[in-house]
């Protein structure tokens, strides 16, 4: 039984409209003098690499660029990513885009710091000492990797996504300007969107941290919930109730990019320390099969989450349905924690995420083998407030297809 619950995010936050600005004055004092950048082809086209790149380039610093960022990053991209930092010398990372460039800029950091195959440091508390300081700027709003302490990428044999999580892996600086964020599509807006919610939910109705089931011997980043996680899941859960659909339908609209970019740094806090659980168990041998986003993977999957954890979590998800916007006035608790489930259902379709598991290709004959991989994900399952069997897994993608 743990008694006790700690803290921990990256180890400097800045926010705001503007916050790029300071990007040099940060490189200074990192005493940064060969930065190696990691972003995709994509952010490169339209000219954001470039603008970031001119910020860091002074005199006395070297920039190198690589642009090679895929959705869903393989590890051996994480291989190839950290030989090209080894041979530029690289002493300082930075992360530019969505949550997999960050990730991937976290794995090479490791590599070029540690050495070995990415493999050697899969699961929880793996990293054996301090990496190169690394910097991570999010161009979307939704995986909140810029302040958690884990990295996931795709073991294209496997067809499984992994995690390595360690709180080395959190980055010396976080800087979040939401004006980044405004040439994000539509789409990827609400995949990231959903992906921000569901972080929070599940850091909210997580396994309370008093009776965490952590097996004796073992080390974890995660630790169930705990006051500090609720405070900054439900300001997540409300940001994104208020700003979600306004930022994926109208993409200029500023108070709408700054409010998920918000809730999406929050959500990652909250569950860097708390912990994912069910969906993101799931989501791993789905995205991994079929290609789809994490984000639109996971919100597909989190209405159905919520439906097989309601009965151990009821003030929790009648607490999300008030702040997703539902009127709860006079229901009881049972009623208002069913809201939560329909307000997760009414957002999904107003932002195009995919109702059905068929929506995005999966077969029904994976499912079995979905629910298998899945089951043997015990680090993120013990974070459930219902222990999940791998039948109840099974039910769950049965549901969802």
């Amino acid at each position: 039984m743990r008694t006790t619950w700690t803290f921990h995010t990256a180890g400097e936050f800045v926010f705001g409209p503007g916050a790029i600005e300071g990007l040099p004055e940060i490189l200074d004092r990192l005493k940064a003098r060969r930065l190696f950048l990691v972003t995709d082809p994509v952010l490169a086209r339209v000219g954001l690499v470039e603008r970031v790149a001119a910020q860091c380039r002074s005199s006395q610093r070297l920039v190198e660029i690589f642009d090679g960022g895929v959705p869903e990053p393989p590890l051996e991209l994480g291989v190839t990513c950290a030989d090209r930092a080894r041979s530029f010398q690289a002493d300082c990372f930075l992360g530019l885009g969505g949550g997999s460039n960050l990730d991937l800029a976290k794995l090479a950091a490791l590599l070029v710091s540690h050495g070995g195959h990415p493999r050697d440091y899969v699961g929880e508390d793996r990293v054996p000492g301090p990496i190169l300081p690394l910097l991570c700027l999010p161009t979307t709003a939704g995986t909140g990797s810029e302040v958690s302490g884990s990295a996931v990428l795709t073991d294209v044999e496997q067809q499984m996504k992994l995690g390595i999580l360690s709180q080395r892996l959190r980055p010396q600086v976080a800087l979040v300007d939401p004006r980044l964020t405004l040439s994000c599509p539509a789409q990827v807006t609400a995949d990231s969107g959903i992906d921000a919610l569901t972080h929070a939910i599940e850091a909210f109705t997580a396994v309370d941290n008093e009776v965490f089931p952590l097996p004796a011997g073992e080390r974890t980043t995660y630790q169930g919930r705990h006051p500090f996680g609720d405070m900054l899941a439900e300001q997540a859960i409300r940001l994104a109730g208020t700003h979600l659909r306004t930022a994926v339908h109208d993409g200029p609209n500023m108070a709408a990019r700054e409010g998920m970019a918000l809730a999406a740094s929050l959500g990652g806090l909250a569950f860097s320390n708390v912990g994912v659980a069910a969906v993101h168990a799931l989501e791993y041998p789905v995205g991994a099969a079929v290609h789809c986003s994490h984000g639109a993977g996971n919100g597909l999957l989190l209405p159905y989450v919520m439906r097989f954890n309601l009965p151990a979590r009821l003030p929790q998800f009648a607490k999300i349905a008030e702040w997703l916007g539902e009127s709860v006035t006079g229901l009881s608790v049972d009623e208002a924690a069913e809201r939560s489930i329909q307000a997760v259902e009414k957002l999904k379709s107003a932002i195009g995420i995919p109702a059905r598991l068929r929506d995005i290709g999966v077969r029904e004959e994976q499912l079995p083998l979905f629910a298998e991989k899945a089951f043997a994900v015990k680090r993120i399952l013990r974070v459930n407030p219902i222990s999940p069997t791998r039948e109840h897994l099974e039910k769950i993608l049965r549901d969802a297809f």
